[in-house]
């Protein structure tokens, strides 16, 4: 039995907070937290993990769109390359995610959706995977609208497609979990109706759509938001549009890139108080430059510039990002001076109950996932647990 005791940090459970406190784990789940005086007795022949009262326990990171790291991409199709990507994100204390796709020729997209459910039947059939778990797939396009592709590619583009989606979802192996699209394109609200027949999320991203339209989306069905603010019709006092929607509209959940470069920090902290902590997801929306050098990369079919944190076309167009879950954690707390147990909801809590996986990730509770990140004074990631598993140590007095 593989039983390890955290303890001495500030430990945020679902219920409660202790301060020097202790989390169990047995195996893959949570047995028990509290605090750590009142249950030495408990600790004795267990391997166990001791922390300076200034560090923080909080349940392990889910990132629901993102499309690669450390040199590779989700587009790639192949099991190396989502491996390679598992692995990388442990350092930013993501224990799960969404494997995002993006608007490309249907043969690859077709190719890495095969790839996605090939490399979850692989771990279904594995035990004491050190790496952070596939929790199904983000179809970001080609549904969309090119008017608001940002780096997407046009050519790509296609309406909505009843067909061609339950194809996809069959080929996936039933793995698709939330689909990015533009509702106001034709057949648009018709493939959220058979979305939402078969629990797929119906996010609204990539579109042009007016406030009326995306009324009608949420009347039908749709209840996510992809990027807010980016690749979507402003705000104007006569035309609201999608982002005036999405702020009103308190069904719809929406994803936020909390860089501070797509979002301005002022805008997050304006987002954070009109939505609430309760309707926000944090996202990286990152690429396969994350974790490397500043250089230029392929991605999705553009040249892109990386360089001091941003990653540009040649024209300017911001084409994803290198931000790591953790330091979304921290932007969050320093754009909207929320509270940890804000941010908690916005990087873990809300993507789990939206995913409908509430009842096993999310927050630390017994008979949870041992899914945990540990995190320093400084909110560097200390130690991350998939699964109960350690799958990345800093932590050099261990």
């Amino acid at each position: 039995m593989n039983s390890i005791i955290l303890q001495g940090m500030r430990v945020f459970g679902e219920d409660a907070t202790y301060n020097n406190g202790y989390l169990q784990i047995k195996n893959d789940k949570i047995v028990s937290l509290g605090e750590s005086h009142k249950n030495q007795k408990n600790f004795k022949n267990t391997k166990t993990f001791t922390f300076p009262e200034n560090y923080i326990c909080i349940p392990g990171f889910i990132d629901v769109h993102m499309h690669g790291a450390n040199g590779f991409d989700i587009m790639d199709g192949n099991i190396k390359s989502l491996e390679s990507i598992q692995k990388a994100i442990t350092q930013e204390g993501t224990t799960s995610f969404l494997a995002t796709t993006i608007s490309d020729e249907k043969s690859s997209i077709e190719k890495a959706l095969d790839n996605i459910k090939q490399t979850i039947q692989l771990e279904n059939k594995k035990e004491n995977i050190k790496k952070a778990e596939i929790l199904g797939i983000h179809l970001e396009g080609p549904f969309i609208s090119p008017n608001k592709s940002g780096v997407q590619l046009k050519e790509s583009i296609i309406d909505p497609d009843i067909n061609l989606f339950n194809k996809w979802q069959e080929l996936s192996g039933e793995n698709i979990k939330l689909v990015t699209l533009a509702p106001e394109r034709k057949k648009g609200k018709n493939l959220i109706k058979e979305l939402i027949k078969y629990n797929v999320l119906a996010s609204i991203g990539h579109s042009d759509a007016t406030y009326q339209e995306i009324v009608e989306a949420v009347n039908i069905g749709a209840n996510h938001v992809t990027h807010l603010y980016n690749g979507m019709r402003g705000i104007h006092h006569r035309e609201p549009g999608v982002l005036g929607a999405s702020l009103l509209n308190q069904k719809l959940k929406a994803e936020i890139t909390v860089d501070g470069i797509h979002v301005h920090p002022k805008m997050i902290e304006f987002a954070f108080k009109y939505k609430g902590a309760d309707n926000l997801i944090a996202i990286t929306d990152s690429n396969r430059a994350k974790y490397l050098e500043d250089d230029t990369y392929q991605i999705g079919g553009s040249t892109v510039i990386v360089k001091e944190g941003r990653a540009i076309t040649s024209d300017g167009t911001l084409a994803g990002s290198v931000l790591k879950m953790n330091v979304a954690f921290y932007n969050l707390l320093k754009f909207t001076n929320c509270s940890i147990e804000d941010a908690i909801k916005m990087t873990s809590t809300n993507a789990a109950k939206q995913l409908s996986i509430f009842n096993e990730r999310g927050s630390l509770k017994p008979s949870k996932y041992a899914d945990i990140v540990i995190l320093n004074d400084k909110f560097e990631v200390v130690m991350t647990f998939c699964k109960g598993i350690l799958a990345y140590s800093n932590y050099e007095s261990t």
